[in-house]
């Protein structure tokens, strides 16, 4: 289960925009707070999202063994949504950059500003739930793990999904000039390849979810 969980939250993690912002935050004149702020935004988000689809999803019963059709065909959905997703953004293919508005987009706003505030709404909507961070949490959810590995599970997905915050800030406090130089020429690769991660990231996690669900409603897996 937590292999499963921690997989999918691997997928979750991946937003260039959730490291493109650190590392503007980290340049910013007090960077260590208006990363912690960021951070504490975006646990804001993930926690209470993942904690109300996790109780959801409890309170349906998927964990017992006759609710196993309503299990799997919920991961079979979960898998179709993130493929959708993908080709979307597949078809739409990445947004070219226009300078004469890189500034005007609300975020873009409050990223160029940073104060406590704006940093902590920023963190909340960069963070808004994903297919891959739900697939994650039913993961958890329709285990049947007791109450102690379910919260471990669930701590693990909202880390991992969340470490393009905390892994550049904690690199950044142990090397700030590498951190910064190194992010610097990463952000560079990641504005060019990062739409293509973006549908790499959905198009696996929905291959998975769809296997899954497909092989639990024909009976191969329980």
């Amino acid at each position: 289960m937590l292999t499963e969980a921690a997989g999918l939250a691997v997928l979750a993690a991946i937003s260039p925009t959730a490291l493109l912002v650190s590392a503007i935050y980290l340049g910013a004149a007090n960077p260590r707070r208006i990363v912690l702020v960021y951070l504490a935004g975006a646990v804001a988000m993930t926690g209470v999202v993942g904690t109300a689809a996790f109780f959801a999803l409890r309170a349906g019963g998927l964990e017992h063994h006759g609710q196993q059709h309503t299990r799997y065909g919920l991961r079979l959905g979960l898998g179709v949504l993130a493929l959708l997703a993908g080709l979307y953004l597949l078809r739409r293919g990445p947004k070219a950059p226009d300078p004469a508005k890189a500034n005007k987009g609300f975020v873009n706003r409050m990223v160029a500003r940073p104060t406590a505030l704006s940093a902590f709404l920023v963190g909340v909507l960069v963070f808004s739930p994903s297919v891959t961070f739900i697939a994650a949490v039913q993961t958890v959810a329709t285990s049947k793990s007791d109450a102690v590995l379910s919260a471990l599970g669930l701590v693990l997905i909202i880390g991992i999904t969340l470490a393009f915050i905390w892994l550049p800030y904690v690199t950044y406090l142990i090397a700030p000039e590498q951190t910064a130089r190194r992010l610097h020429a990463f952000n560079g690769w990641l504005r060019s390849h990062g739409h293509q991660l973006l549908v790499g990231a959905l198009s696996i996690g929905g291959f998975v979810l769809l296997l899954d669900g497909a092989l639990g409603l024909g009976g191969v897996i329980s």
